[in-house]
């Protein structure tokens, strides 16, 4: 008997009860916030930069899915390289042989990545912080992970312990026994390594949480500390790699930077197959796989499938063949000084930071008595509800998809797909202008809009 499926046939019956769908069998928390704050689009198809709803409107994309759609969606050279992989019928994880296509990414991978030696392929970027945290406490003997203030590395339990936001981490205990220490502060950083059972300090080159760079010369100071105390330092460039910042890794920013772990995931996957990937020395993973009876110590059952390292090779070749990275430092200049450029004009603007196409935009109280009275009331009822009034017009007047970058926080995060050009800037520019604009008016739909976060920011409590 055949059996017939057609997906195409069921999206045309079914798909107009998405978020009903999503009520009721998945997180039912999602689609009520989506409908509260006007998010609740339908978006019919997507190519590169853009989405598009059934009345053919162009949204544009400063989001990337979190980071993961590095090269936009759909791009037709990894849209290709899946689609050749399936019809090749491939014998694919059998287990009991070798495959060419891990290899070949890991090759390529690692041509990218001076000072380190091999991979371990998983699913995903959590995934990826996981096999760092057991390689380097596997690797030292000891068994505390130090982590940055505010970090975001994942949310299973491993990642979760050196995860420096309490709202991801409350109600989960008990964690692995890490400590946090401020990003920067090397003293911190000392006392915590003389204590002498620190197995690494695990560290996003610019934290995605609030846009925070690492500042000029920590990593290497940092690193010179840990190598002294025979810990490890693991660069967390989940959302930060494949030039994401103006180079192939953010830690690549700061010369003799080189880290002993490197952990990476979205964009690789081209935005079709979940891929992580954990770089590393060969010593540490010659430790891990000693011998033939720890051959499988550390091992994921879809790690290295063909599909995920077929839209891995996929997208390096477009990275370098396209010249992505330096295409990502001029548009990410040009962004960055634009929006840099309104900081005097805007009282409600106070800081814009970031590198290559990763960018906050940081919000803070007003001096003219009006709008100070009035961000004063938007403070109280909870912190982040200014930034949400301007995420909200961006996506709603101006179709332009941004997020705030965490929880209670004045910080938009500005994570576009690699290849945005310098239209798709001038056009953020100009929306976010006059988004800018009618918030500094004093009235209007926005400061309307600010008082249903209110009472809804209220009601939640």
């Amino acid at each position: 008997m055949t059996t017939e499926f057609d997906l195409g046939a069921l999206l045309a019956e079914r798909g107009a009860e998405r978020y009903e769908l999503h009520a009721k069998h998945l997180n039912p928390q999602l689609p009520r916030m989506l409908h509260t704050i006007g998010f609740d689009k339908v978006y019919e198809r997507a190519e590169g930069a853009h989405f598009f709803d059934a009345e053919g409107n162009d949204y544009l994309d400063m989001l990337a899915g979190f980071g993961v759609m590095g090269l936009g969606r759909h791009h037709p050279v990894v849209r290709k390289a899946l689609h050749d992989v399936l019809d090749l019928d491939l014998a694919d994880l059998t287990r009991f042989d070798c495959q060419p296509l891990p290899g070949l990414l890991a090759e390529r991978l690692l041509a990218h990545s001076p000072h380190l030696d091999r991979v371990f392929f998983g699913n995903s970027g959590t995934e990826a912080v996981e096999t760092a945290l057991k390689f380097a406490r596997y690797a030292t003997g000891r068994p505390r992970v130090l982590y940055c203030d505010h970090a975001f590395h994942g949310l299973t339990t491993g990642s979760l312990s050196v995860n420096g936001e309490s709202g991801f981490r409350d109600g989960f205990a008990p964690l692995l026994p890490d400590t946090p220490v401020p990003l920067g502060d090397l003293d911190a950083l000392a006392r915590e390594l003389k204590k002498g059972d620190v197995a690494a300090l695990i560290v996003e080159p610019i934290q995605g949480k609030g846009v925070h760079e690492a500042p000029p010369g920590y990593l290497r100071a940092a690193q010179e500390l840990l190598h002294r105390h025979k810990a490890l330092l693991i660069a967390d460039e989940v959302q930060t790699g494949l030039g994401r910042t103006g180079d192939f890794y953010a830690y690549q920013h700061e010369d003799g930077v080189e880290p002993d772990l490197v952990c990476v995931a979205k964009a690789l996957s081209g935005g079709y197959v979940p891929v992580g990937a954990t770089l590393g020395k060969e010593w540490i993973f010659k430790k891990v796989y000693s011998s033939m009876d720890r051959v499988l110590v550390h091992s994921a059952s879809f790690g290295s499938n063909a599909q995920a390292m077929a839209c891995g090779l996929a997208v390096l070749s477009v990275m370098e063949n396209e010249q992505i990275v330096a295409g990502v430092r001029r548009t990410g200049e040009l962004l960055k000084s634009r929006l840099t450029a309104l900081v005097g004009t805007y009282e409600l603007l106070a800081d814009v930071r970031g590198r290559g196409l990763m960018i906050g935009i940081e919000f803070g109280k007003p001096s003219s008595l009006k709008l100070r009275s009035r961000w004063s009331m938007l403070q109280a009822a909870r912190k982040g509800l200014f930034a949400q009034m301007v995420v909200v017009p961006l996506l709603q007047k101006h179709r332009i998809l941004t997020q705030v970058s965490g929880d209670h926080l004045e910080v938009i995060k500005l994570i576009p797909p690699l290849i945005v050009d310098e239209a798709d800037v001038e056009r953020f520019v100009d929306a976010f202008t006059a988004v800018m604009d009618d918030a500094h008016s004093g009235g209007g739909l926005m400061w309307d809009f600010g008082k249903t976060l209110i009472k809804q920011a209220v009601a939640n409590r």
